[in-house]
């Protein structure tokens, strides 16, 4: 029986009650909805050629682009579905056939005690101006925990937000800031060129979609240093890894300028992955937290040092609410939200995650 546009609605009406955070639809297969983390097998008959074009069809709005539907190798858009969520979506080929995966994001926009997340994270929202950065693997909840931080100062500070993403996701309704949202390709023709003219736009805040080059960076870090508060995402599992990515896009003649622009303007990075709840229906945040201090900051300038920077994460538990990944997991164990199979799954390091639950954490646990 072919798909209807009643019936695809229905799919993702359906998806977005069960808490499903993707869909994915493919010719010749049964569709498939990733919940809690696993992909599983929708009771669907399998979706022809006919019934991927009716998607593109509701779902892309250009009309050229749905002319040259059968030449286009991958796409990325999104569109709503009214009083249900938004649909961030790519198009993709594959042995000649096509493929949608779907993300859907929820109409209302989340916020730090909506997702439970360590009450540092407002106050890192708050901070004057610097460098933030929410990083971790694709799917891992970057934009949900971006979109809290900027719901959090949307609330508390009149202030101008400039968003530069690709596309919009989340979209925020002015409270007590003004927030303009600008999607790539539909606003401007890329994240460069809208850096470019950011400063000019008279922003408070900046976000910018994804840290993807050098000039992106260069850029972000010329409006940290001249008193803006930015964030970003990069694609790496922790700090160390993020300030090692940030570094090697420079050529090597500039990467010690870059360490000391970097050391000097990066306030906090953020990392994250989800584990599964302990009862199984849902999933949690597990966060690495780094918050700039003079340590860090020697730790960054100094290529011999680095390594030392996870000893500083640690040691910040106490004073400046920064975390391990470790001393972060150890916490949600003790508090009953994940199973100890899922605890040691997730840990840095398996043997120290152990000994400190046998011994007790001297760097501070919960």
């Amino acid at each position: 029986m072919a798909l209807t546009k009643e019936a695809f609605l229905s799919i993702i009406k359906s998806a977005a009650a069960s808490g499903v955070s993707d869909i994915h639809l493919r010719t010749d297969e049964k569709p498939c909805f990733r919940l809690r983390g696993d992909l599983v097998q929708v009771k669907y008959d399998p979706l022809t050629n006919d019934d991927l074009k009716l998607v593109c069809s509701i779902m892309i709005k250009d009309s050229e682009i749905l002319k040259g539907l059968d030449k286009i190798k991958e796409h990325d858009g999104s569109f709503s579905v009214p009083g249900v969520c938004r649909v961030r979506y790519n198009l993709m080929r594959y042995q000649g056939k096509i493929g949608l995966i779907l993300r859907l994001i929820s109409d209302k926009v989340p916020t730090t005690e909506d997702l439970k997340l360590p009450v540092v994270i407002n106050k890192i929202a708050g901070a004057n101006a610097g460098l933030v950065l929410v990083t971790g693997a694709t799917g891992s909840g970057k934009s949900s925990t971006l979109a809290a931080m900027i719901n959090f100062i949307n609330k508390t500070s009149a202030v101008h937000v400039l968003t530069l993403e690709d596309p919009v996701e989340y979209v925020h309704t002015p409270i007590k800031a003004r927030i303009t949202q600008r999607e790539i390709g539909q606003d401007t023709s890329d994240f460069n060129s809208a850096l470019r003219s950011a400063l000019r736009q008279d922003p408070d805040i900046i976000l910018i979609g994804e840290m993807r080059d050098a000039e992106t960076i260069s850029i972000a870090i010329k409006a940290a240093e001249t008193g803006h508060l930015v964030f970003g995402t990069v694609h790496t599992t922790d700090a160390l890894s993020t300030i090692g990515r940030l570094i090697s896009m420079f050529p090597p003649e500039e990467q010690n300028v870059v360490r000391t622009r970097l050391a000097d303007n990066l306030h906090a990075t953020i990392s994250q992955r989800l584990l599964k709840t302990q009862d199984g229906k849902g999933r949690v945040a597990a966060q690495e937290i780094m918050i700039n201090n003079p340590g860090i900051r020697e730790a960054i300038m100094e290529p011999s040092k680095t390594k030392d920077i996870y000893t500083y994460i640690e040691k910040g538990r106490n004073t400046s609410g920064a975390q391990s990944f470790d001393q972060h997991i150890t916490s949600l164990y003790k508090e009953g939200r994940i199973t100890l199979e899922e605890a040691k799954a997730n840990a840095t390091k398996p043997e120290d995650f152990e000994r400190n639950l046998m011994f007790g954490d001297s760097q501070g646990d919960d």
